[in-house]
């Protein structure tokens, strides 16, 4: 935190002085900043942060002339309190691009703006520094210099920084020009003065920009590993009797929290939990043909008894849900629920409010296509239909599943729905209860995913299920990290009852632990469906994305404890997550050269913790590189000689700038932690500092 310096100038009172803070559309100030960011659409929507986040505020700052400029950022917390913060300009000089990373520890809306100013004391130590050791205008120098570091001494001191007023009023009397131009340098530029100026000097000629909104939500908007399976399969058997199937319920789902918990998942997400209709219900792999047992899509919502206020009576009653939310709490666990806005024609709502559906012109109501895709068993909601009463409606619902414990949703297919609906709804939300989470599955065009992201989702569902090339993973990474960070925060799912990965269905263990250890480590947030556990891969057809026997439309209870089972690895992957607050942010990533075009190189970094990830992109043969570290760029010495650790094998390396790898199918990848640079150990787990 940095005090804030005053313009020590005795007319600075008289002059035309630019206002405090610059409204949205003010004109550009006497010290022009442009190009700020974290910005979105010019403020309309506030920037995404995560409390303990490290986030970048960066600004183009210069002016007219040679005299020199600084630049601050001022932020404001959600209980009024403003800090200041020194930006510091960036290489190379010339560019104008001066950077400060925040850290905002508090949850809520926060405003922060850039000041561009004069600085005397800079534009004093360059002409210092050009001309004393040349013995040019030596008086000169010193009578500014007496008169800027003068100044400063009045600010600490009015300040109480005695010390500092004591040390800078000695600086001032000592800059003498009978003295030699070397003693001046080192009495009137010393590292004391440096340090006491930096606090103490004057700014002039403050120019602010207007305040930009950036909210600050609760770590696990940003942080989280997700874990989803069905509660209808968890306990589900056959009955040999009624020669029927009967279904797991929210208590004999307990058994699967536990599990996800011992693996260290921190969210469960259970699919739509309703009522589901009868009428065009989908029978095994997507048939038009259920038999009189098949339990049909969870995301065909609505039957006789109730909507999606309502639980399906084969999973238990509200008792049992409350339970299965406390199960989940006790273990450390939140709730996910599914968010489908869409109804089956069994639906209360296709009775009590026809006009919320599109009508054909037969009069019939249209049911959800997505060619070839078409789901008969399914209404969309016409959201331009009565707007009024399907927004209060899927508010009430939203409210109501909040009070029983569910503060994470994630959200069926919100693209197909007007992005100003979610842009209210999730304002409405967040004005009650900021700690309440949205994810968006979105797998749609780009600007949809991140317009989403915009107006409020904390976290959005990604493309990289489908990124598997080793220059696809690198413009991925670079893109979620570094280009859309502010706005949208992805969440790595391996795979989705929807989507079984090309990548995955041979089957072999080997893919599906390089998909896992690049969605873990990629990014902070990330997803297993389960089954990827159990390797399960055979797909419905060739070429296709669906599973064979796909358990959206049938009951797939599962032994987890089969031989040949990952749970070890995703057990562990979440322990090193937790471990390392390298792996908990997300836009400090640096990619990394090797020549191999199957072998991906990144690293991660928060203050003193260093991970390096080196994976295999080839599950079925060995491949070796060598492997260079930019070590500048992760803030090390260019020469340093690193002790690494393996978090995933246990082994220790001693690695440098370059490096050779090994990389099998039986062990795809090193999880690299750095301990140690030139025989100085690193804190272990070290977060980073503003």
């Amino acid at each position: 935190m940095t005090t804030r310096r005053q313009d020590p100038s005795p007319t600075a009172s008289s002059r035309p002085q630019p206002p405090r803070r610059r409204e949205l559309g003010v004109p550009i100030g006497r010290i022009p900043v442009t190009a700020v960011s974290p910005v979105v659409e010019g403020g309309a929507y506030p920037a995404k942060a995560s409390v303990g986040e490290r986030v970048p505020i960066r600004a183009k700052v210069f002016r007219e002339g040679h005299d020199a400029v600084n630049a601050s950022v001022v932020l404001t917390s959600p209980d009024g309190t403003e800090r200041l913060v020194p930006m510091t300009a960036l290489p190379p000089a010339g560019l104008d691009d001066w950077e400060a990373h925040v850290v905002l520890d508090q949850e809520g809306p926060w405003t922060f703006r850039v000041e561009g100013w004069s600085d005397p004391w800079l534009t004093w130590v360059h002409h210092a520094e050009a001309k004393l050791p040349l013995g040019i205008d030596v008086e000169l120098v010193c009578l500014e210099g007496q008169q800027v570091i003068g100044a400063a001494a009045e600010a600490a001191t009015a300040a109480g920084q005695t010390g500092d007023a004591a040390l800078l009023r000695g600086t001032a009397t000592a800059l003498s020009p009978d003295a030699s131009p070397a003693e001046l340098m080192e009495v009137g530029l010393s590292r004391s003065v440096r340090r006491a100026m930096a606090t103490h000097g004057p700014r002039e000629l403050v120019s602010p920009t207007p305040d930009y909104p950036i909210f600050c939500d609760r770590q696990r908007a940003l942080f989280s590993a997700w874990y989803e399976f069905f509660p209808r399969s968890q306990g589900a058997y056959w009955d040999e009797d009624t020669k029927a199937w009967v279904s797991g319920t929210f208590d004999t789902s307990h058994e699967r929290l536990e599990a996800a918990a011992a693996m260290g998942f921190d969210v469960v997400y259970v699919p739509p939990i309703h009522p589901i209709g009868r009428t065009f219900r989908k029978g095994p792999n997507n048939t038009l043909t259920p038999g009189p047992g098949d339990p049909g899509s969870p995301w065909a919502i609505g039957g006789p008894e109730g909507g999606h206020d309502a639980i399906h009576p084969d999973l238990g009653d509200m008792a049992a849900f409350d339970r299965f939310v406390a199960k989940a709490r006790s273990l450390g666990l939140e709730v996910a629920l599914d968010l489908a806005l869409q109804a089956s024609p069994d639906h209360p709502w296709v009775t009590d409010h026809p006009e919320w559906f599109a009508q054909r012109p037969d009069g019939t109501i249209a049911y959800a296509e997505n060619p070839p895709k078409k789901y008969q068993d399914i209404y969309p909601v016409n959201f331009d239909r009565d707007p009024e009463g399907i927004y209060a409606e899927v508010l009430r619902i939203v409210r109501l599943w909040m009070s029983h414990g569910v503060r994470i949703f994630r959200v069926d297919n919100p693209h197909t729905k007007p992005v100003n609906f979610w842009a209210w709804l999730l304002a409405e939300v967040r004005r009650t209860d900021p700690d309440v989470l949205f994810l968006a599955e979105a797998f749609t065009k780009p600007e949809m995913m991140r317009t989403l992201g915009k107006v409020g989702y904390q976290q959005s569902y990604t493309y990289f299920t489908w990124r598997n090339e080793k220059w696809e993973l690198e413009q991925y990474l670079t893109e979620v990290t570094q280009e859309t960070a502010h706005i949208m925060r992805p969440n790595f799912f391996v795979n989705t009852p929807d989507i079984n990965p090309t990548f995955l269905q041979s089957g072999r263990p080997s893919a599906f632990t390089i998909r896992a250890v690049l969605a873990a480590t990629m990014s902070p947030t990330w997803g297993v469906y389960s089954g990827f556990e159990l390797c399960e891969h055979v797909p419905l057809r060739v070429g296709g994305e669906e599973y064979m026997d796909s358990e959206k439309f049938q009951y797939r209870p599962r032994d987890f404890d089969a031989p040949g089972n990952l749970n070890l690895l995703l057990g562990r992957l979440n322990e090193i997550r937790r471990a390392h607050p390298a792996l908990q942010q997300l836009r400090d990533t640096r990619l990394h050269h090797a020549p191999s075009a199957e072998v991906l190189v990144f690293s991660k970094s928060s203050g003193q913790d260093h991970v390096v990830v080196v994976c295999s992109l080839n599950p079925y043969e060995t491949r070796e590189s060598e492997v260079y570290l930019d070590l500048a760029a992760m803030g090390l010495p260019g020469d340093a000689l690193l002790e690494v650790h393996d978090e995933l094998s246990g082994e220790v390396y001693s690695w440098g700038a370059r490096n050779f790898v090994s990389l099998s199918p039986a062990r795809p990848a090193h999880l690299l932690s750095i301990r140690s640079v030139n025989g100085q150990p690193l804190a272990a787990g070290a977060g980073g500092t503003e």
